[in-house]
């Protein structure tokens, strides 16, 4: 199915950035840490084979990652909050067809032990600050040394309180952290880019957006970052979906958990699976393992719908030239 970008897909932005254009193509390959034997099967290899939920993932990453920084790791802001509720609630009562992102029957994620590996590093905690200075926790991803994708709810809140309704004051970003370990130290951001679709309309299915950090602050080229790809429905159809994010019910957004699964079924612009997930873990990747590379498919942002199914809004072609836009807008 051709999708024909419409005025809802127009890229808008706090700052005042234009974007520049980039070549056709389908897929942005993410950072050369490639090793093919950290995949099995489309999934994550799991090393520690306990039950569904019980144990932690010791994934096999990229290179060890920077553990002697664990020892000398920053304490966040986020410790001192007890409760803090997800961004994607602060939107519930403008957008309803957003809700708690669910767990499915038992639940089966697992807990990622090693985040300082790749590709566990690139998943960032976020603690978000609205306009009107509440908090709120999301999960946002690397696609390049400056750039995050994440949910458009993360960086442009559409409830209808208004001092708080609007693009967020800013976002401390938290790569790989594990509790109070933050192996990449953390950064702040204040620039951050969605569509007209969710900023203007609240609709959900253009609710995603980017994170933008300053150059002095390029936290993605000591995390690396993943590659994203607008694919074709019957692709998406034969693809495992990995997700790895911080909720809030596990560890008060401090902690990262990961499941995959099949893909279920596939709309023009959103990817529907039935991986477990909670509030929290809004704006995480869901991406496709090929030839021990990742690529995005869709960013996590919805709860169970009409069926017991979780979703993303779809990677589809004007998704796609949004974030290739910014990304390259960024270097």
């Amino acid at each position: 199915m051709t999708i024909i970008k419409t005025r809802a897909d127009e890229s808008v932005s706090n700052g005042d950035l234009i974007s520049e254009e980039v070549e056709e193509t389908d897929v942005s390959h993410g950072s050369d840490d490639r090793i093919e034997r950290s995949a099995g099967n489309g999934r994550e290899r799991i090393l520690d084979e306990s039950g569904p939920g019980d144990g932690a993932l010791t994934g096999v990453g990229g290179g060890s990652g920077p553990r002697a920084a664990l020892e000398a790791s920053i304490v966040s802001s986020l410790d001192v909050d007890v409760g803090l509720r997800t961004a994607a609630e602060a939107s519930f009562d403008i957008a309803p067809a957003i809700t708690p992102e669910s767990v499915i029957d038992d639940d089966g994620r697992r807990q990622i032990a090693n985040t300082y590996a790749y590709p566990w590093r690139v998943h960032c905690s976020l603690r978000i600050i609205a306009r009107d200075g509440s908090a709120w926790l999301g999960t946002g991803f690397f696609i390049s040394p400056r750039v995050l994708a994440t949910a458009g709810h993360n960086v442009f809140i559409n409830g209808r309180d208004p001092d708080r309704r609007g693009w967020v004051r800013n976002i401390e970003v938290i790569p790989g952290r594990d509790g109070n370990e933050l192996p990449f130290g953390s950064a702040l951001s204040t620039r951050f880019y969605s569509v007209r679709g969710w900023a203007d309309d609240a609709n959900t299915e253009f609710d995603y957006g980017a994170i933008v950090l300053d150059p002095s602050e390029a936290l993605g080229n000591s995390t690396g970052w993943i590659g994203f790809g607008a694919y074709s429905d019957a692709t998406l159809r034969s693809v495992w979906a990995n997700l790895s994010g911080y909720p809030s019910d596990r560890g008060r957004g401090r902690e990262q958990w990961y499941m995959a699964r099949r893909v279920d079924s596939v709309s023009a612009r959103k990817v529907f699976y039935d991986i477990d997930t909670f509030g929290g873990q809004s704006g995480s990747a869901v991406y496709r393992i090929k030839d021990g590379s990742r690529y995005a498919i869709g960013i996590h942002a919805y709860g169970v719908g009409a069926r017991p199914l979780n979703s993303a809004t779809r990677i589809n072609r004007p998704a796609f030239d949004n974030l290739s836009a910014w990304k390259q807008a960024h270097q």
